[in-house]
């Protein structure tokens, strides 16, 4: 416990709720309840029930506690996502490490090796020596909804699975992710009051169909916990993680705000916002295109352009070299501009 205590990781420091608490949506008792429910609400919990049990049941033999080996140690969880070996977890788990060992909930350990970490999205990659556990399946974090019921699952410590229950308490949040100097928005993370324990980092969050739809990543304040989503730009990362070992990234080269666009324009196209450049490299691919400073973008590759983020989920590394259109509003005109990515280095 003395480890986790002092890791850096913030949900080794986060007290658990039982399940069935607060943070399972449940009132368990108190002045003033009334303990005689009624046969609608009965039935409504039992329901309840089986579904968060349903899912433990399916995901628990795919969740591993991780234990890491190198000078700063650490532990966390792990999701097995494909029948040969390969789980998924949070680079922070995995910092500075290249080996560890794995232990899943029937009492199998076996030695893991790191494969690829992306701390930019936080997400990292490991291999089991000696594959068994089952593979969980991946969800899109884009159908969810607010409110949604979410059940967590980890395996801290190894202490035979934790599974905690809540519902998604907010979407589209921004958690700001750092490699060294680089600083990156993960986008779209998950908000949820399932609560999350010691040793979750890297562990599953889940559907009511015992999809994973993201992985539990870091705690927002008093019951309120964060997962980087599964979608599809999550699965582009964790590809190229198993493919390489590492997730390149294209480089435009331009720096921007959100602002609105003209109450015209924004009518005839749907889209309230674009992002005015505020900064472009020299030299850069976007410097080169001819994109200049108060250049306002409002699609890129088709797609609108209304924050810094969305911008950022189409510099991955298919884009590396290859053209990418963009439309701006210059001077109260829309331009149409070519520019190529280069690889971030």
């Amino acid at each position: 416990m003395a480890t986790i205590r002092n890791r850096r990781c913030p949900l080794c420091l986060r007290p658990a709720f039982a399940l069935g608490g607060r943070a399972a949506g449940i009132d368990v008792g108190g002045p003033g309840v009334d303990r005689d429910m009624s046969t609608e609400e009965s039935e409504a919990l039992d329901a309840y029930s089986r579904i968060v049990t349903g899912v433990a049941g399916r995901l628990l033999p795919s969740v591993a506690a991780l234990s890491i080996r190198s000078p700063r140690g650490g532990a966390g969880s792990a999701v097995t996502f494909t029948d040969d070996g390969f789980l998924l977890t949070n680079a922070h788990v995995v910092a500075g490490a290249t080996t560890g060992s794995a232990a899943f909930a029937d009492g199998t350990e076996t030695p893991f090796d790191v494969v690829g970490a992306d701390p930019l999205s936080d997400l990292a990659v490991v291999r089991v020596h000696r594959p068994g556990a089952p593979a969980a399946p991946l969800g899109d974090a884009d159908d969810l909804r607010i409110g949604q019921l979410v059940v967590a699952v980890g395996n801290p410590m190894g202490l035979a699975g934790s599974v905690t229950a809540g519902v998604v308490s907010g979407l589209g949040r921004s958690l700001p992710a750092r490699d060294g100097r680089r600083v990156r928005i993960i986008d779209n993370v998950i908000q949820t009051d399932a609560a999350l324990n010691p040793g979750n980092s890297g562990g599953a969050l889940a559907d009511s169909a015992g999809r994973v739809v993201g992985v539990n990543t870091a705690v927002a304040g008093y019951g309120l916990g964060l997962a980087v989503p599964v979608n599809d730009t999550t699965r582009s990362i964790i590809g190229e993680l198993v493919a390489t070992g590492r997730v390149r990234r294209a480089w435009l080269g331009v720096a921007g705000v959100p602002v609105p666009l003209p109450p015209h324009l924004a009518e005839r196209l749907g889209q309230r916002q674009g992002l005015r450049v505020v900064e472009v490299v020299p030299g850069s691919p976007a410097g080169l295109a001819g994109i200049y400073l108060g250049d306002v973008l409002v699609t890129a590759a088709g797609r609108p352009v209304q924050s810094v983020q969305a911008l950022q989920r189409l510099m991955l590394g298919p884009a590396i070299g290859a053209d990418l259109s963009i439309t701006l509003l210059r001077r109260n005109a829309l331009v149409d501009v070519l520019t190529t990515p280069t690889e971030l280095t």
